[in-house]
């Protein structure tokens, strides 16, 4: 069954450039304007510890947010919510470019946070809708894959437009996205949840307690947000270790960036291709295992003193082919426990991501300012080394939990 056309009972299906569209905006907006932190600093007046507030106060928005488009979108359909939020997205980007303070860029994006969050998280919700738990890993591999090109290129596209047009150049860039992907979910993106359930701070309530009860959701849950904390680290130390100790330009910056994303984008068409056969455990071991590795590399460049633009970004290729591999599957896995709580499921794990994401990205900001670790890499690869080894605890629980009958949930 091609996404696209109708599931055999005639349900139809979102064509792959939407889902593609609506699982983009959110990571393209965590990292477009990276390569401008530096020189919003001076525009705003700002140190590097409010200029890292923009970024985890995205988080943070995405992370509460999620709690509830989730658990709304199992009320009331995945496109209504994912149509509001849309919206507002559009009007947290263009109070982004009237923002004349720091506290007014963090507070717009802040909305904008919490509007570009709903396609991230329900384009997984609509995945699951439609298919089973192996092919929706599949599937969902094929999804972040194709997702993954915008955010691989919005690093250099944010460093060329930094250097034309200013820190707003990126955002303006933004606001035509969220115009082109609010109108293409008017036109273009079917309802996909046919089965309501009912609405309410009650029925939130209830769904969340289902799920907390559930031992495989959690060990699931887990290995997706520690392997996106290890990535996080990395997103929140490399600008500052390349612009402070490397003196890169924001344009060489967003080209370097790119090497993390495209290892992203192999890992999960190694996903797509491979998870529907083999099971989504050995998928979510052999990507943990291989994060592992990118930790394990740039610590040995570290402790040689051989950082260099090269060394310190090119093993972020492999990190991103270890979250490319297991994050489809350990997300299929998590929405899986729980069929008709999907919404509530995929909300959770994303909320979980992202605030890790925030901690991971607040604590390497404040590790690099600081102390002993202030002006070297060692704080990023600390944090990193933690996220790697908490998720793969996670994953070995998931593998002896699902060998337990009443804890078993279906693969």
């Amino acid at each position: 069954m091609a996404i696209g056309s109708r599931t055999t009972d005639g349900v139809p299906k979102p064509s792959l450039g939407i889902l593609v569209a609506i699982s983009s905006v959110s990571p393209v907006s965590m990292q477009i304007y990276l390569p401008s932190l530096a020189g919003m600093m001076v525009v705003f007046s700002a140190t590097a510890g409010e200029i890292q507030l923009s970024m985890s106060a995205f988080f943070v928005s995405v992370a509460i947010s999620q709690l509830f488009w989730g658990p709304l979108s199992d009320a009331v359909g995945r496109r209504p919510v994912i149509i509001v939020g849309m919206v507002l997205f559009v009007i947290g980007t263009i109070l982004c470019l009237l923002a004349n303070s720091i506290e007014m860029l963090i507070a717009a994006r802040v909305i904008q946070a919490a509007g570009s969050c709903t396609g991230m998280v329900l384009g997984r919700a609509i995945v699951r809708d439609l298919y089973g738990p192996r092919q929706a890993a599949s599937m969902i591999g094929y999804v972040t894959m194709g997702m993954a090109v915008m955010p691989a290129l919005a690093p250099a596209v944010g460093g060329i437009l930094d250097r034309y047009y200013g820190w707003q150049g990126g955002f303006f860039l933004m606001l035509i996205l969220g115009i082109c992907v609010t109108l293409g979910c008017v036109y273009r993106l079917p309802e996909t949840h046919r089965v309501r359930r009912s609405t309410g701070a009650g029925q939130v309530v209830r769904s969340y307690g289902a799920l907390v009860r559930e031992p495989i959701f959690w060990g699931y849950a887990a290995t997706a947000a520690f392997n996106s904390l290890t990535y996080f680290a990395y997103l929140g130390g490399a600008p500052y270790i390349a612009a402070g100790m490397m003196s890169l330009e924001p344009a060489e910056m967003g080209f370097y960036f790119m090497f993390v994303a495209a290892g992203y984008m192999v890992g999960n068409f190694l996903s797509g291709r491979f998870a529907e056969r083999i099971g989504m455990f050995p998928m979510i071991l052999t990507g943990t295992l291989v994060g592992g590795l990118s930790v394990v590399i740039i610590t040995g460049f570290a402790f040689f003193n051989a950082l260099t633009p090269v060394t310190l970004f090119v093993p972020m290729f492999v990190l991103g082919l270890g979250n490319g591999i297991c994050l489809p599957s350990a997300l299929a896995g998590a929405v899986s426990v729980r069929a008709d709580l999907a919404g509530s499921a995929s909300g959770l794990t994303a909320s979980l991501q992202v605030a890790s994401g925030a901690i991971a990205g607040t604590l390497v900001a404040w590790l690099y300012a600081h102390g002993s670790l202030a002006e070297t890499p060692w704080g990023m690869i600390f944090v990193m080394a933690f996220g790697v080894t908490v998720s793969l605890t996670a994953a070995l629980f998931v593998r002896i939990a699902s060998r337990i009958p009443t804890l078993r949930t279906a693969e």
